[in-house]
């Protein structure tokens, strides 16, 4: 078993099994940059390097209005009628 740490409570660490991983990715990744300061930085670095390592995805920007607010549901939409995978990007 593997330790998994909750963000939002780590007082009491789960136990879970991490799902056995295949070594590739296909499909279309969403990157979603929720407009905190440099996530955009974030978001570039981390699509030159899913780049690389996956040549078959397709890499896809979504943006938040801002930070403060929920995705609009247009985006979430969106979003989830393209993409495959999402990372939402977190930076300051």
């Amino acid at each position: 078993m593997t330790t998994i740490l909750d963000p939002t409570d780590e007082r009491v660490p789960v136990e879970r099994q991490i799902t056995p991983r295949t070594g590739d990715i296909s499909g279309v990744i969403g990157l979603l940059d929720i407009r905190k300061p440099r996530g955009n930085v974030l978001l570039d670095e981390l699509q030159a390097l899913l780049t690389a390592r996956y040549p078959k995805a397709e890499i896809r920007r979504y943006e938040k209005p801002t930070f403060t607010k929920p995705a609009p549901a247009e985006v979430r939409q969106k979003i989830k009628a393209e993409c495959n995978f999402l990372v939402e990007a977190l930076a300051d």
